[in-house]
């Protein structure tokens, strides 16, 4: 392991960085009106920079992460962030609709192999008994993207440009790589790296998760890409109020995910299934009772929460049943979360054209359910074939730091 003080400023260096990638990835978005008119494009041109880039994760990830396997991780994670700083800086300079789209995907390339190394990197350098708790602190970057960067960065773009706000995260990019270059360990090859190896690999079990986050995420995000219409169109809140409603959503899913990590080490496969039932929960109840303005805000903040922590959730339980390389598993699971996003987004945008937004929640409640049922249902068959339970709980010594041998030091 790292030395205690170093490692936790590595820690934090990383959290950054997956800041600045959730931010820029969606930051658009927030740009949509500013760069298409600016450019010259519809608005559905401009939000082919966020399509775009998804789709490229999609088909890129898994193998690029298959070629840098062998690679070092330091030099890998800093080159990876070289690369994403570059294309940003490009994106910040673009004078045509075309250099930027070939920036983003540029950027979109290193995206797959950033979320492939960053997490087993940031656990090495821990003991293996806080490791749930590592990637719940990790994931706070990830959270804090949609509700401080994205926002931030929209401001930004209203007073000085579009420009600007890429530019910013250019900066805070490169700002980011340095200090990961200086800060990361050194030294072992990644197969070396006990991060790499999943604690209890099982291949059935990893194969089942993915299909239940593509699940979870094409209904979370169907319901999350049109809240603002329906907190417009069926809870009846003024246009002036959506920011607030949206930063209630954003801060409830970073205290979840913070207060996720003391829990996740002791009950891996639990808290999935709980935050599951959560937003399934709240999801269901935006639809029959979303027209009440009272009921509205709880169950908001329920359903950012339990969306937040759930992806802190998914990705230390992917890591534990990892059935090769814990950096292939996260690689698949960037694949499987941008194929929930683009199906929750398109199909949203049909349930809402043909249907209206009130059954958007329906919608993403019955396939959150349906994720819980697979999830749930998988242990118990597992658990009447073994004859023994199979919601683990790790022992409380055991999930307590210094209970276990430290690990060798990490990449």
């Amino acid at each position: 392991m790292a030395h205690p003080r170093r490692a936790a400023y590595a820690l934090a260096a990383l959290s950054a960085a997956t800041f600045c990638y959730v931010t820029t990835e969606v930051l658009p978005i927030g740009l949509l009106t500013l760069i298409a008119s600016d450019l010259g494009r519809s608005r559905s041109e401009a939000g082919l920079l966020v399509t775009g880039y998804a789709v490229v994760v999609m088909i890129v990830a898994v193998p690029l992460t298959r070629i840098t396997q062998r690679s070092p991780r330091r030099p890998l994670l800093v080159g990876t962030l070289g690369v994403f700083v570059a294309a940003t800086t490009v994106s910040a300079f673009a004078n045509s609709y075309e250099v930027l789209l070939a920036a983003r995907l540029v950027s979109a390339t290193t995206n797959g192999v950033f979320w492939a190394v960053v997490f087993p990197v940031a656990i090495s350098m821990f003991p293996a008994n806080i490791r749930g708790r590592i990637v719940a602190r990790l994931s706070i970057g990830n959270a804090l993207g949609p509700v401080l960067g994205v926002p931030l960065g929209t401001w930004l773009a209203g007073q000085s440009g579009w420009r600007s706000a890429f530019a910013a995260m250019a900066l805070l990019g490169f700002a980011i790589c340095v200090a990961v270059a200086l800060l990361l360990p050194s030294g072992g090859t990644p197969r070396q790296s006990p991060g790499n190896l999943g604690s209890m690999p099982d291949r059935h079990r990893f194969v089942v998760l993915l299909a239940a986050t593509v699940l979870a995420v094409t209904g979370a995000m169907g319901a999350f890409t049109y809240m603002t219409v329906f907190l417009l169109d069926v809870s009846g809140f003024a246009a002036a109020s959506l920011g607030a409603l949206l930063f209630v959503q954003g801060s409830f899913g970073v205290v979840g995910t913070w207060a996720v990590g003391r829990v996740l080490d002791r009950f891996p496969l639990g808290v999935v299934l709980g935050l599951l039932g959560l937003i399934t929960a709240a999801l269901l109840g935006l639809w029959a009772i979303g027209a009440s303005k009272v009921a509205t805000i709880p169950l908001l903040a329920v359903a950012g929460m339990s969306f937040s922590s759930l992806i802190a959730g998914i990705q230390h339980r992917i890591m534990q049943v990892a059935p090769s390389g814990t950096d292939m598993a996260s690689a698949s699971l960037s694949v499987a979360f941008n194929v929930g996003l683009a199906a929750g987004s398109l199909i949203g945008a049909g349930l809402l054209a043909t249907a209206g937004v009130r059954v958007v929640p329906l919608f993403g409640g019955l396939l959150t359910a349906t994720a819980l049922a697979l999830l749930a249902g998988h242990e118990l068959s597992r658990a009447r074939r073994s004859g023994k339970a199979s919601l683990e709980r790790v022992p409380r010594d055991a999930a307590r730091p210094g209970a276990e041998v430290a690990l060798r030091p990490g990449p």
